[in-house]
C-alpha cells in the first residue's frame, strides 16, 4: 500500500533499511512469546486498561469539543462516565425482568428440551426396531431382557421381594459427613456424586416353552449418581464479583484519563527528539482517534438497528420478551462470529420450547439468522470495511487469537486493536510491509510481462 505524502513518518527510513542480524530474530521470537504469555496471565488486569484506553480514544475528540465551549476535561469526563452507567442502568433495568423469568424457567426449559429430544428419538426407534427385525437381531426390548446370559428364547423377570415375598424398595443410607468419595449414599449433599449398594432377593420367574419356572436368587444392587454441575444462577452469581470490580475499574481508569485532557498525547510526543517525529507522532494519535472512533461509532448505530429489527421480528412471531431478543441481538453482534451463532442458536432452542411446531422453531431461528447475515454481508461491509479496508483473514484470526488470550472481552477488542495496529504500521516504515499485509484493499493487477520480439526468420 502507497504511503501518503500528508503522512509524517515516526522514524527515519534508514532505520527501516537496516538488516536484522540472525541472532536479533531469535532474541525477538523469544520476546513476542514471552509477551503472550504475559498477555494471558495478566488478563484480569490488562482487560480493564485496555478497554479504559480504547475509550478514551473514542471519547476524546467529545472532550475536545466541551473544552473548546469552555467546559473543563474533568467535569467531561465525570458526564462521560455517568452517561455510561446510566446507559447500562437503563439497559440492566429494561432487561432485569424479562431476565430473571428466563433464569427462573431454565430448569423448565431445560426438561422440555430433553423431553423433545426424547420425543425425536423416539420418531425413529420404529425405523430402527425394523431393521433389526429385517436383519434378523432380536429388538431392543428383548435384547435388554436377556443381557442376563440366559439362552436365546428365554425371557427372565426380576423383581425385588421381601421376606414376605412382596416387592420392596431398597433404603439407601446416607453416609456421615466428611466420608470418603466411594462411602457416599444416595440422599447426601444435593447435587453431590454418590454412590448406594446393598443385598437384596430377587424372585425371577423364567419362561422357556410356556413352562414358567420361580427361581430365587440373591443380588448386589449398585446405584451410582455422578455430581452435578452448578446451576446458571450460581454461575452468574460467582462471575458477578469479577465483572463488576473490572467494570469499576475500566470507568476510574477511563474518568482518569480524560480529565487530564491532553497530558497523555503531550507525554507522548515529548518522548521523541526533532520535531518532525513529534509531529508524525501527533498525527498518528489524531488518526487513531478518528479511526476508532468512526469504527466503534459506526458498529454502534449498526447494532443498534440490528437489535430494533430483531426484537420487532421476535414479536411478530410470538416469542416471549422480545425487548430482550432486541437488546441481547445489539449487545452480542459486538462478538465478531460467534455472537450471531449464540443469538440464532438461543433463539431456536426457546422456540423449539414454545412451538409445538418443529418447523416453526426452524423458521424463528432462520428469521434471526437471515438478520444477522444480511448486517454482516451487506450492512457493515458497506458501512465499515471501506473506512477501515482490513484483511478479512487477518480480521478472523485476530478474533481467534484474543478469543484465546482474554475470552469473550479479547473477542470484543480484538478488531480495534488490529486498528491501532493499522494505523501505527503506516506511520512506522519498519511495519509498512506488515501494514500493508492487514490491509484490505483489492490487490493490484498483475500483468502479464512483455515478451521479446522473435527475430523473423
Amino acid at each position: 500500500m502507497a504511503q501518503d505524502s500528508s503522512e509524517r513518518l515516526l522514524f527515519p527510513r534508514a532505520i527501516a533499511r537496516r538488516r536484522v542480524a540472525p541472532a536479533n530474530w531469535a532474541i525477538i521470537g523469544i520476546f513476542i512469546i514471552l509477551a503472550f504469555d504475559m498477555i494471558a496471565r495478566a488478563r484480569e488486569f490488562l482487560m480493564p486498561v485496555a478497554l479504559g484506553v480504547l475509550l478514551f480514544f473514542v471519547f476524546a475528540p467529545f472532550r475536545r469539543w466541551m473544552e473548546r465551549r469552555g467546559v473543563k476535561p474533568g467535569v467531561t469526563a465525570g458526564i462521560v462516565v455517568l452517561g455510561i452507567l446510566a446507559t447500562v442502568g437503563m439497559i440492566g433495568f429494561s432487561v432485569s425482568g424479562p431476565a430473571g423469568q428466563l433464569i427462573d424457567d431454565a430448569p423448565r426449559i431445560s426438561r422440555q428440551l430433553k423431553q423433545k429430544y426424547e420425543d425425536f428419538r423416539e420418531n425413529f426407534r420404529g425405523i430402527a426396531e425394523a431393521t433389526s427385525q429385517l436383519s434378523g437381531a432380536e429388538p431392543e426390548a428383548v435384547v435388554s431382557a436377556v443381557k442376563t446370559g440366559d439362552e436365546p428364547g428365554v425371557t427372565t423377570t426380576t423383581t425385588p421381594v421381601g421376606a414376605d415375598g412382596a416387592p420392596v424398595t431398597i433404603p439407601l443410607p446416607v453416609a456421615p459427613a466428611g466420608a470418603p468419595l466411594a462411602d457416599r449414599q444416595i440422599g447426601g449433599a444435593p447435587g453431590a456424586e454418590a454412590t448406594a449398594s446393598g443385598s437384596v432377593t430377587a424372585s425371577s420367574t423364567v419362561s422357556r416353552g410356556g413352562d414358567e419356572a420361580p427361581v430365587t436368587n440373591d443380588l448386589r444392587v449398585e446405584v451410582h449418581t455422578a455430581a452435578e454441575g452448578p446451576s446458571l444462577t450460581d454461575t452468574l452469581f460467582s462471575l458477578g464479583p469479577a465483572i463488576v470490580s473490572q467494570t469499576v475499574f475500566t470507568l476510574i481508569f477511563l474518568f482518569f484519563l480524560l480529565a487530564s485532557g491532553d497530558l497523555l498525547y503531550l507525554r507522548i510526543v515529548q518522548s521523541f527528539d526533532s520535531l518532525t517525529r513529534k509531529r508524525a507522532a501527533y498525527e498518528a494519535l489524531r488518526k487513531i482517534e478518528a479511526s476508532l472512533g468512526s469504527y466503534l461509532g459506526t458498529i454502534t448505530v449498526i447494532n443498534v438497528g440490528l437489535g430494533v429489527v430483531s426484537g420487532l421480528a421476535m414479536w411478530a412471531w410470538g416469542m416471549p420478551s422480545p425487548l430482550l431478543w432486541g437488546i441481547g441481538a445489539a449487545v452480542l453482534n459486538y462478538i465478531p462470529y460467534i455472537g450471531a451463532a449464540l443469538g440464532y442458536v438461543g433463539a431456536a432452542l426457546v422456540a423449539l420450547v414454545v412451538f409445538d411446531d418443529g418447523w416453526t422453531a426452524l423458521l424463528v431461528g432462520g428469521t434471526y439468522f437471515g438478520l444477522t447475515a444480511i448486517e454482516g454481508q451487506f450492512v457493515t461491509p458497506y458501512f465499515v470495511s471501506w473506512r477501515l479496508q482490513l484483511n478479512p483473514v487477518v480480521v478472523f484470526l485476530t478474533v481467534a487469537l484474543w478469543a484465546w488470550l482474554w475470552s469473550i472481552i479479547g473477542m470484543v477488542v480484538a478488531v480495534p486493536l488490529l486498528v491501532v495496529v493499522r494505523v501505527l504500521s503506516d506511520h512506522i516504515p519498519a511495519l509498512q510491509k506488515f501494514g500493508n499485509f492487514l490491509a484490505g484493499e483489492s490487490p493490484p493487477t498483475l500483468e502479464d510481462e512483455p515478451q521479446p520480439d522473435t527475430p523473423a526468420a
